[in-house]
């Protein structure tokens, strides 16, 4: 196949003798973890966990990825279809309150065929970064988008994830994940059953970016059902480690900077959503591959 499926458009082939495309992801899924996840936002994983599948390869590529032993360094294994199947089924049997496909994008046009038959809500957990035309084939199959609005300034899109047209496409992306959910449901017990949540990760330094992210949020989801999740669980991983040019970054959070990113939600009247405490900004809560 020719696959234009995210932004990028690269047209690869994505077959090993005709060279991966900025993915780096095959014809075949490649799924490098399975797991209940405990540590997504608390209407996903509820008390059971998240019914986590990591997929191989990304197509956004940002530079302090905390899981780029996957997205970029090739980790996993290619299952069949069936094999998908079995392993969602199993994640059902073991109590998941969700299926939650952690970076899909680069698989949407298969597993927009797969989806069929899971009896749990199924969770597209993405960097936001996302074509409509790949979205649209996934309606009435996903229940729950849990999307990141990463940047909303072209210059630290272009720096951190070589995608300055990240605001633009994203906005447009978390609209029509709205479009489809609308507002969000909770059970009798706090867990989404449909809906949107809109994650953003707090980087050092880029408070005007956070700001702006959150204007956009305000802008379009004011006054409806829409959670943000402003995440300050950041640390350097990745490129940021050895390359000079992200050291800015190299660094977490501060507490003031994360405070002022949650005072101007509060003041711009974000309803409904979360905090992190800082706490969370630790290497024990990243998966091990």
């Amino acid at each position: 196949m020719i696959c234009n499926e995210c932004p990028r458009s690269c047209g690869a082939q994505r077959l090993p003798e005709k060279g991966f495309g900025f993915c780096k992801a095959g014809e075949k899924i490649k799924i490098a973890k399975v797991m209940l996840h405990k540590w997504e936002e608390p209407c996903i994983s509820g008390k059971n966990g998240s019914g986590a599948i990591f997929f191989g390869g990304c197509g956004l590529g940002c530079v302090y990825c905390q899981n780029s032993e996957i997205s970029s360094e090739g980790k996993g294994e290619y299952v069949t279809e069936e094999g998908f199947k079995k392993v969602a089924h199993s994640l059902e049997a073991q109590g998941a309150h969700n299926i939650n496909l952690v970076t899909p994008t680069h698989y949407a046009h298969i597993l927009k065929d797969l989806l069929d038959g899971i009896n749990v809500p199924v969770v597209y957990n993405c960097g936001g970064y996302e074509k409509i035309s790949s979205l649209k084939k996934l309606e009435g199959k996903v229940q729950i988008y849990l999307a990141d609005y990463k940047y909303a300034l072209a210059g630290p899109a272009e720096k951190y994830s070589s995608a300055p047209d990240y605001p633009e496409i994203a906005e447009k992306a978390i609209l029509e994940m709205y479009r489809q959910t609308g507002d969000f449901e909770l059970d009798e017990n706090g867990l989404m059953k449909k809906g949107l949540i809109v994650r953003h990760l707090v980087l050092p330094g880029q408070l005007e970016n956070s700001k702006r992210v959150i204007d956009f949020f305000v802008r379009h989801f004011k006054e409806k059902r829409v959670m943000l999740s402003l995440m300050g669980q950041y640390i350097p991983c990745g490129k940021v480690l050895t390359d000079k040019r992200y050291a800015d970054i190299n660094r977490k959070v501060s507490l003031a900077l994360y405070k002022k990113v949650c005072d101007y939600a509060d003041v711009c009247g974000v309803e409904y959503g979360y905090f992190q405490d800082l706490t969370s900004a630790d290497s024990k809560y990243i998966p091990d591959f």
